[in-house]
């Protein structure tokens, strides 16, 4: 097994800790002192691994929807159905999993409000052109599928970030029926 240099290392260290600190208080309001700090290195070094803020953001972004392609790519190899709803369910599932961490979540988040920023919304663009292009080539499902799929994913975004099933009212059971996350 091949040993990672120990800036690579550092690298993966801060992108970890990168998702973490961006995921609380976002792009715009988060310092890298931040970040290194939760990384336990210097910000200098930081600056050293990463173009800057942005491209430590961009790094976090990238490496999160790496994270999500990941996770539907395991979801439709475990699918015993191996038909284009089966492998979309199975695939939904595993992203159901995946955002039990509100970290990934709530980064994803953050890269949408802060697509005012050009390189952010490219990036933002690149993850969910990488979401897309793997489940329509996991799934073999046609567009219209595709398209279900991803705004299922979306109101699944809603329902986490929200706590919508500790809502007693009528409108979150119409939004949270038929929803299941981790």
């Amino acid at each position: 097994m091949a040993v990672r240099s120990t800036a690579e290392a550092q690298r993966a260290l801060a992108v970890a800790s990168a998702t973490r600190v961006f995921a609380r208080a976002g792009y715009h309001a988060t310092p890298v002192t931040a970040v290194a700090a939760d990384a336990g290195i210097s910000p200098a070094y930081v600056f050293r691994l990463f173009d800057g803020k942005l491209g430590l953001f961009l790094a976090a972004v990238e490496h999160c929807y790496a994270r999500v392609v990941d996770a539907l790519t395991a979801g439709a190899q475990e699918a015993t159905d191996r038909s284009p709803q089966g492998l979309l369910d199975a695939m939904g599932l595993a992203y159901a999993h995946l955002i039990a961490d509100r970290d990934l979540l709530m980064l994803q988040v953050h890269a949408q409000s802060a697509s005012d920023v050009p390189e952010v919304r490219d990036c933002l663009r690149r993850g969910l052109a990488s979401v897309v292009g793997a489940v329509e080539d996991l799934s073999g499902a046609d567009q219209q599928a595709v398209q279900r799929f991803m705004a299922w994913g979306q109101l699944c975004h809603l329902v986490v970030m929200a706590d919508l099933d500790e809502v007693p009212g009528s409108w979150a059971r119409t939004l949270t029926q038929g929803i299941r996350h981790f």
